[in-house]
């Protein structure tokens, strides 16, 4: 082989690799827009995957097609995905946005098999090119395969660490389509010589590359204005963490924290959600000095157990030091808690609630678990009876826990199979609910070894709601939500505890709150 041929070759093998790569930040780019737009990531992630991969197979199928002209017909592969790829996350944004219910999924899965197709057609032109210029075909498919498979693993790593945090989804997807265009470009250049309409296609290039550049520089602000449409308030802090998108909005008085498109608190009525949650658990202990509080980063729930001098010490389990700094760096939210995760008595780790409890022998008085409701497979191993096993092996004899349960009204179901599993580890328990402007009527189980006599607790610190005189009348369920649950024929549901091995809260939670 001559010079160039080398070259030529050389670079199909790294192109292959690139274009992997690509594919593989367009894949889980696609799972993460379903989790956060549609909710239930296992569910989008188990979509986008197979979706993508039928696609690619079909592509695949297709290419046998492709006999001619391969150079050409890689490079309009390229732009095809450099385009409809780099558009996909500020389209689906746009869609979600202004389009009916439903639309946004369609979108998402349509897109994911084309991408997925377009993939599919590329590595057996890559192969084929690389066999006609004089590479042994079993050489070239071991080669360009292995560039492939490589190139998977590199492109996942680079959005869970790189990607998704430091650009975010938007960026993220006109960055990408900006490095497909580029291999289009490059290898249009190295096989200019057999190219036909050399310049034509340079021109096609050209105006795509700008229709990228301008949508990586100024897309994400417009899809911020698409994403202004799904919250009630004007957005008045954005930011994408390792772990999740993180929101503040404000009108008026009322400024609001919302996490992955799920709404956390309410500045206006915030104080009846954190006063429930807080206040009887720690009456129901005997003597508590030592406080365990999992999630709860926006240092809320801290401040009100602050309010009782005679706790000592409050260990907050927090998967997200960005919210957490933002508890402690945004004036609004250091207003409402008070700098209450700055206090002394306040020890805060960052740790998955589940592997702190695994990993520590330490015994708390009152737990407090203020964690974002089961949507997802990662969320519903904390409600699930092996984890309220390990909250009950690090509360003592005579302490208690409060559990937020979600919505007893919208979420039925629900709620009565959170309780029914924290009661499944030999666990007293008592059942309160509190209406809450901003969320609906919001349930709590409280649980503890001991007998909880609702007569016997009190509230003795200051409060905006909450009183001793109240709380025997949170206990009470009206006939529609009680714990007697039936389906739409009037039969009575059997309530089950939920288990890793049968994570049932998840399908019952996407059902109950359909039409919410």
């Amino acid at each position: 082989m001559n010079q160039l041929a080398i070259r030529q070759s050389h670079f199909i093998y790294w192109a292959s690799g690139i274009v992997s790569i690509c594919g593989i930040i367009f894949e889980v780019l696609f799972g993460a827009l379903g989790s956060y737009i549609l909710g239930d990531g296992v569910k989008q992630y188990t979509l986008t995957i197979s979706l993508f991969l039928t696609g690619m197979g079909i592509g695949a199928s297709l290419s046998e097609r492709v006999m001619k002209n391969l150079i050409v017909a890689f490079i309009y592969i390229e732009f095809m995905v450099a385009l409809i790829g780099g558009f996909s996350s500020f389209v689906m944004f746009g869609i979600t946005a202004f389009s009916p219910p439903g639309t946004d999924a369609l979108f998402l899965y349509l897109i994911t098999l084309t991408i997925g197709a377009l993939t599919g057609v590329e590595l057996p032109i890559l192969i084929r090119k690389a066999n006609e210029i004089g590479v042994s075909l079993n050489r070239s498919t071991a080669r360009v395969l292995f560039s492939d498979y490589a190139g998977g693993l590199v492109g996942g790593l680079l959005f869970a660490f790189l990607l998704r945090p430091q650009l975010g989804m938007v960026k993220t997807a006109f960055l990408v389509g900006c490095i497909n265009l580029i291999v289009a470009t490059i290898v249009l250049w190295l096989f200019r010589k057999e190219v036909k309409r050399f310049a034509v296609h340079a021109i096609v290039a050209g105006f795509i590359g700008v229709l990228l550049l301008l949508g990586l520089l100024f897309g994400e602000e417009m899809a911020f204005t698409f994403e202004q449409k799904l919250y009630k308030d004007p957005i008045i802090h954005m930011e994408e963490s390792n772990y999740q998108k993180i929101i503040l909005t404000q009108k008026g008085e009322d400024f609001r924290l919302y996490l992955n498109g799920g709404l956390q608190l309410s500045s206006i009525d915030e104080y009846r959600y954190h006063e429930t949650l807080v206040h009887p658990a720690i009456s129901q202990a005997t003597n508590p000095t030592d406080v365990l509080i999992l999630g709860g980063g926006d240092g809320v729930a801290a401040k009100e157990v602050l309010k009782h001098k005679e706790i000592k010490t409050i260990t907050l389990v927090d998967l997200d030091p960005a919210v957490v700094d933002l508890a402690n760096q945004n004036e609004k939210l250091l207003t409402l808690n008070e700098y209450a995760l700055q206090d002394e008595k306040v020890n805060v780790i960052h740790q998955d609630a589940y592997k702190f409890l695994e990993g520590t022998d330490w015994i708390f008085d009152v737990i407090i678990i203020d964690l974002p409701d089961p949507n997802d497979e990662s969320l519903n191993k904390l409600y699930t009876r092996e984890f309220y096993a390990l909250v009950r092996n690090h509360m003592s004899l005579e302490g208690a826990m409060m559990v937020q349960a979600t919505s007893p009204i919208f979420a039925t179901e629900v709620y009565w199979t959170i309780s029914e599993t924290i009661a499944s580890n030999n666990l007293e328990t008592e059942n309160f609910h509190v209406d809450i402007p901003s969320f609906g009527n919001w349930g709590f189980v409280l649980a503890s070894r001991q007998p909880i006599d609702v007569k016997n607790l009190e509230v003795p610190v200051d409060t905006r709601f909450l009183t001793t005189d109240m709380l025997e009348g949170l206990t009470v369920f009206g006939k529609d939500i009680d714990q007697t649950i039936r389906d739409e024929n009037g039969d009575i549901i059997e309530v089950k505890p939920n288990t890793l091995i049968d994570p049932r809260l998840i399908d019952i939670y996407s059902r109950s709150w359909e039409y919410y």
